[in-house]
C-alpha cells in the first residue's frame, strides 16, 4: 500500500482485492484441511452467523489496508497498543498528498479497525462457545462468505477488472500479494485456535502484548539511531569519502 510499483511509481489502492485474495486462501487451506481430516463440510451454526463473523472481519482488514495509505506503520502500531489520537492527529504520512485531511481520515479508518476488529473476535468466541465447532468449520464458512461479500463489493466498486490489471502489469505487486495471503492464511489458524482455546479476551491481551512489542521494536530503531556517534573526517576519508585534506599543498 505504500511502495510504489514499476517505473511510473504507481501506488496499489484496491485494499478489498488483498482482502478477497487472503479470504481465498485461507478459504481454500482450510477446505483443504477439513476433507483431510474426513471431518464434514456441512455448516454447524446457521450461515447468517458465520456471515456476522465475515462481515466484521473484511470491515476489520478493508480499514487496516485502507489506512496505510494515510498513515505509516509505526503510526498503525501506535493506534493498536496506545490509541494515541493526539500523537497522531499532529503527524502526516501519507504518500497520496499533505494535508490533515488525509491523517485525519486515517485516523478515522484505524478507530474503525479497532472498533470491528473487536467485535470480530467477540463473534467468533460467541460461535466456538455456542456451537462447539471445529476452528476448520468456522474458518472455510467465514471465509467462504468473505469471499463472496469482497467480491461482490470489488464488483459494485468498479475495482475489479482494475486490480487485477494492476498486479498483471506488476509481477512484484503479484507475489507481494501471495506473500501477504500465505501470512494472512497462516495467522488466521493461529487466530481461531487462541480465541476457541483460551477466549476473546485472552487473545485481545495477546494482540497488545504484541503491539507493544514491535512498537518498542520501532522505538529502539529510532533511539539507537539518533545516539549512534557521527563518523569522524577520518571515518569518512577511510571509507572512501573525499578527504578534508583535498586541495591542500
Amino acid at each position: 500500500m505504500r511502495v510504489p510499483y514499476g517505473v511510473n511509481k504507481e501506488y496499489f489502492k484496491y485494499s478489498l482485492f488483498l482482502v478477497l485474495c487472503n479470504r481465498i486462501t485461507t478459504s481454500a487451506v482450510s477446505a483443504g484441511s477439513l476433507v483431510a481430516s474426513k471431518k464434514a463440510l456441512d455448516p454447524v451454526a446457521p450461515v447468517y452467523k458465520y456471515c456476522l463473523v465475515s462481515v466484521t472481519n473484511i470491515l476489520t482488514t478493508t480499514c487496516q489496508y485502507e489506512a496505510l495509505k494515510y498513515v505509516s506503520f509505526p503510526v498503525q502500531t501506535l493506534a493498536k497498543c496506545a490509541k494515541m489520537i493526539p500523537v497522531m492527529a499532529g503527524t502526516d504520512f501519507s504518500p497520496y498528498g499533505k494535508g490533515r485531511e488525509n491523517t485525519v481520515w486515517g485516523i478515522s479508518l484505524m478507530v474503525g479497525y479497532l472498533g470491528f476488529d473487536g467485535f470480530t473476535s467477540t463473534f467468533q468466541d460467541k460461535l466456538f462457545k455456542g456451537y462447539d465447532m471445529e476452528i476448520h468449520n468456522q474458518i472455510f464458512y467465514t471465509t467462504l462468505c468473505s469471499c463472496v461479500l469482497s467480491l461482490t463489493g470489488l464488483i459494485f466498486q468498479g475495482h475489479l477488472l482494475l486490480a487485477v490489471d494492476f498486479v498483471y502489469r506488476h509481477n512484484d505487486c503479484f507475489l507481494d500479494i501471495v506473500l501477504l495471503s500465505t501470512v494472512a492464511t497462516a495467522s488466521q489458524f493461529f487466530i481461531s485456535y487462541t480465541i476457541r482455546t483460551f477466549g476473546a479476551l485472552t487473545f485481545a491481551a495477546i494482540m497488545t502484548t504484541r503491539q507493544i512489542i514491535v512498537f518498542g521494536s520501532l522505538y529502539s530503531k529510532t533511539f539507537w539511531k539518533k545516539v549512534s556517534p557521527a563518523p569522524t573526517p577520518l571515518q569518512q576519508t577511510e571509507n572512501g569519502s573525499s578527504s578534508p585534506l583535498k586541495g591542500i599543498p
